[in-house]
């Protein structure tokens, strides 16, 4: 009997999905809104013979919301000429990628009432996305009377984290009333990414990397959001993300970390609110505030500011300065993490680049292992010329691997999805 899944990944103001024939992980259909509430436009590819096919680019629809949005998406998919589904009575079940889990959950559910109110209950740790992901669960559960429905936390891969790495040095009572601690984000892609990374170490030096429990890998999660990743025996042991998404390294539009002092001392010259300053630590910063140029009365210059790596990989080529300097300060930064954590493992084995940049950038690469030398990585650049291809970019004597792996949350949400709910 056909086994067919919804995948939903609702964010802030996007919603991503797929939809898979199971167990086979064939992909059937996929597509994403962007801009949900404004300009939304909306994308879907489905397959057929074999091939890719899009059949919407950009699209603009009516969604004011992310109702909306499902709607039109279970339309789409049911339609006579662009749909996959004959009705949605196909559908086995649906997997949600759920942003926030706090504590409460360390690994895929099947969603009841108890844990749609526990994910409420994090909502003011993700206040942007959790009731998104809600949403996308109850439009889901009200058209598909009995199907079940599953959610995947982006926190929960990271709940092995030791106490001493996720606590912050603040007065406990404020764990013990808010819950501030580090959680870390992207979990689903560092727990698939590192497992694709044992087997395929396991794969290509059979009898080297045989116990898991030695092995010692640092994820790179590199794309407008960026997080790194400590994995000690196929187990989270530390990440960059912190209580929300903007701890860590430098990322498109966020600072990643920075002295706390900085946002006393921007709403004191500035005149700003707190609300106004974390605006600007989110949404201003990073690649985009770096990139940023002004003219002599501190007036922004339209057209200069980007927060698209491609641009700035462009512009650093051409000699743009302040493009080379977020070069700079990135690479940076990623050795910093790194080094760090393998200090924090007592070694490291693989190091493994994922993401939008981190599967893309092969510059960026070859920086990285030039800083990483010392820990005995040597890297072929035959294969690091690559982009987006799961492949072993240092070479067969290296000490220190380096890895490519494409990531795949989505194939990940369906594959709990399938073991939770067949």
């Amino acid at each position: 009997m056909s086994f067919k899944e919804l995948i939903i990944n609702a964010g802030s103001s996007s919603l991503k999905y797929q939809v898979f024939e199971m167990p086979e992980a064939k992909v059937l259909a996929k597509g994403i809104f962007e801009q949900i509430g404004t300009a939304c436009t909306f994308t879907h590819k489905i397959e057929k013979d074999g091939e890719e096919i899009k059949l919407f680019s950009k699209k603009p629809v009516e969604a004011a919301d992310h109702n909306d949005a499902i709607s039109i998406l279970l339309e789409t998919l049911t339609d006579k000429e662009n749909g996959v589904l004959d009705s949605m009575n196909d559908i086995s079940a649906v997997g949600h990628r759920v942003l926030h889990g706090g504590e409460k959950f360390s690994g895929s559910v099947l969603i009841d009432e108890s844990v749609k109110e526990a994910i409420r209950e994090c909502i003011p740790l993700g206040p942007l996305h959790n009731p998104a992901n809600l949403i996308g669960i109850e439009v889901c559960e009200k058209i598909m009377k009995g199907v079940p429905q599953v959610a995947v936390f982006d926190t929960a891969f990271h709940q092995t984290i030791p106490e001493f790495a996720y606590m912050y040095a603040l007065p406990y009572k404020y764990y013990l009333k808010h819950g501030i601690r580090k959680y870390g984000f992207h979990g689903t892609s560092h727990r698939y990414v590192s497992a694709r990374t044992i087997d395929f170490l396991q794969k290509k030096y059979p009898g080297k990397y045989d116990n898991v429990e030695d092995l010692k890998i640092v994820t790179c999660h590199l794309g407008n959001g960026s997080s790194i990743s400590a994995i000690k025996g196929g187990k989270c042991f530390d990440t960059t993300m912190g209580l929300t998404p903007l701890e860590g390294i430098m990322m498109g539009t966020r600072s990643g970390s920075i002295d706390p002092a900085i946002i006393a001392v921007l709403c004191e010259r500035e005149n700003l609110t707190v609300k106004e300053v974390d605006n600007i630590l989110n949404k201003q910063s990073g690649m985009l505030g770096l990139t940023a140029e002004y003219d002599e009365n501190m007036n922004e210059i339209p057209g200069r500011a980007t927060s698209d790596n491609r641009t700035i990989e462009g512009r650093s080529k051409a000699g743009d300065k302040r493009a080379m300097l977020v070069e700079d300060m990135l690479c940076h930064q990623l050795a910093k993490y790194i080094g760090g954590f393998a200090a924090a493992m007592g070694g490291v084995d693989a190091v493994v680049f994922t993401g939008g940049i981190g599967e893309n950038n092969p510059h960026y690469r070859t920086r990285i292992a030039d800083k990483l030398g010392f820990l005995g990585t040597k890297i072929d650049e035959v294969p690091n010329a690559l982009r987006g291809e799961e492949v072993e970019i240092s070479t067969e004597d290296s000490k220190l691997k380096l890895l490519v792996i494409p990531t795949d949350e989505e194939l990940l949400i369906a594959q709990d999805t399938y073991e939770l709910a067949k």
